[in-house]
């Protein structure tokens, strides 16, 4: 395992940081991996899969077991890490800027096209290597005026030329559940089996520019922009997968999270099974649209109170949570907007008005724009 240590651009004289990244296996010899954990950094439970990962890849690589490289950035946000502000723990929004961590990853459909479109022909695969390797050299070339930009273009660097992607984040309170594409759905599927995920949510543009899309729908748009003469397979599989609920820090999911990871990192051919390998769980539920993920939105604020847990099948205008005045008692009861899972809820029990207090995830595609929360 080799340890690299990047240096993000010093905001202000006197002060640095430094995004490490961990890199198993030989480059070039297989699948690439990439798999970084709490670029939300305020999100632990990806932390802790990862320093669980460290050690089983690490087993692995004495092993000889590795078939590619895996990179693992087990911090994601040196940036996000240290923002505490009155005693509370951020880590979601730069707190000079305002934006989201994972939002505004570059498109580098353009650039590539520049760089090496005349070149691609007939060839799929060569296609494939000439396209990676104009990623890479379009990642590099991204300009930075700010820490935050220079830690975009790090991340993505590190992890724009790779077969398979992992995003770990987790939401407030939740089920384990996973977002990706449906143009990747074969390969996401035999991650959504080996993790268990309660839930699958599937959009080729969730809107933002979210990290897992940078990587994996510059393939799509290049293939629409190059037409079937010049043919090129979607070759990246990225997923952001939600480890359940803030609160759910433990050794014993932790572990069992990456060894699902690892059991899929078997299934994807980037590290060798064993002699007796692990039976492929079965798929929990069929995929669904993320534009039928249907938010609960408050519509003035108080306290709430839940009347279902995360992972409960529920109908139509089944009540969900109760909204209570404080000051004149009066209570506001939202219910489930569709038929479907209740997969996830907020952690905070007192709500302002137009805050997102939980989420139900059904099979009918609703929504338009922008789907995925500030």
């Amino acid at each position: 395992m080799k340890t690299v240590t990047h240096s993000l651009l010093s905001p202000v004289p006197g002060t640095r940081r430094e995004l490490v990244s961990l890199h198993h296996g030989e480059p070039g010899r297989g699948p690439k991996v990439y798999i970084q954990a709490s670029l939300h950094a305020d999100e632990v439970p990806g932390m802790l899969v990862a320093h669980h990962l460290r050690s089983q890849l690490a087993a692995l690589e004495a092993a000889g077991r590795l078939l590619g490289e895996i990179v693992l950035v087990p911090a994601a946000n040196p940036i996000g890490i240290g923002q505490w502000v009155l005693r509370n723990y951020q880590g979601r929004f730069e707190l000079g800027s305002g934006e989201n961590f994972n939002r505004n990853y570059a498109d580098l459909t353009e650039a590539v096209l520049a760089a090496v479109g005349a070149q691609l022909g007939a060839d799929a695969k060569q296609n494939v290597a000439l396209v990676r390797g104009a990623l890479r050299e379009a990642a590099a070339a991204l300009p930075v005026a700010t820490e935050l930009e220079s830690l975009r273009k790090t991340l993505l660097a590190l992890a724009i030329d790779a077969d398979v992607v992992l995003d770990l984040h987790c939401d407030g309170e939740a089920v384990l559940h996973l977002y990706t594409t449906p143009a990747t759905w074969s390969t996401a599927e035999l991650l959504a089996r080996c993790i268990r995920a309660e839930l699958s949510l599937l959009a080729e543009r969730s809107g933002g520019d979210p990290f897992d899309e940078a990587c994996s729908m510059v393939w799509p748009a290049l293939a629409a922009r190059l037409g079937p003469d010049k043919p090129l397979p979607p070759s990246c599989m990225a997923a952001t997968i939600e480890l359940r609920g803030e609160a759910d820090v433990s050794h014993a999911r932790a572990e069992a999270d990456a060894e699902g990871i690892v059991q899929f990192l078997v299934a994807c051919g980037a590290v060798a099974p064993e002699a007796k390998p692990l039976p492929m769980p079965a798929l929990r539920r069929a995929p669904t649209p993320l534009s039928g993920s249907i938010p609960l939105v408050a519509p003035h604020g108080g306290m709430v109170v839940f009347l279902q847990p995360p992972g409960t099948e529920v109908q139509a205008g089944e009540p969900l949570v109760d909204l209570i005045d404080p000051i004149s008692g009066a209570v506001t009861t939202l219910n489930s907007p569709v038929t479907g899972l209740f997969f996830a809820r907020d952690l905070r029990r007192f709500a302002v008005a137009g805050m997102t207090l939980g989420k139900v995830a059904g099979e009918q595609a609703l929504r338009q724009g922008k789907l995925l929360s500030a």
